[in-house]
Formats: C-alpha cells, structure tokens, sequence
C-alpha cells in the first residue's frame, strides 16, 4: 500500500465498460507527513474520495482484489481515506 494525496481528476469518455460510473483520480504518493514524494498517477476511486485527501492506494495486481476491481484492467485502487497518521507515537498528518 501507499499514502498518496488526491491531486487531480481524470475524464475519459470512451472507456472499458467495468470502468463506467466510476472516478479515475490523479494522485501522488507522499511520505507519511502527506509532503509530495512522488511521481503522479492515476487511480480508480472506489470511496468517494476528493481533490486534497490523503488516501491509500494499491497498485499492480493488488489493485484488482477488492470487491469493486475484481476482474478490471485497473493498475492502482483508492481504497482507504487517510483520516490521521501516527508514526512513533507523534500524529504526523490529521485530516481537517
């Protein structure tokens, strides 16, 4: 899994029919404060979820094991929302 923070959308008119209906977001991986960290990519939102949240992500076959994805050509997954982050007992990113 990766932190990542929901920067973008992407809007695809013409798309493979288990991808109707859902979002595809860009996103970039951060390290565990929520700084940028890395490069951007695009995932499949499963959540909900909007520009600026902090979210996890899985990528490559993993992105395909929840019960949304199961048999979609997807390569990344929104799969949680990030509501804080605690790294050695100090709280190092709290959603507003």
């Amino acid at each position: 899994m990766l932190i990542a923070r929901v920067i973008g959308t992407t809007v695809a008119t013409i798309k493979d029919e288990k991808l109707h209906g859902r979002k595809l977001l860009i996103v970039r991986q951060t390290d565990e404060t929520g700084a940028a960290s890395g490069k951007p990519y695009v995932a499949i939102d499963t959540l909900d979820a909007g520009i600026g949240d902090l979210v996890l992500t899985a990528a490559g076959s993993s992105a395909r094991q929840t019960t949304i994805t199961k048999d979609t050509p997807v390569d990344a997954v929104i799969m949680a929302i990030i509501d804080h982050l605690e790294v050695g007992g100090t709280i190092t990113y709290r959603q507003e």
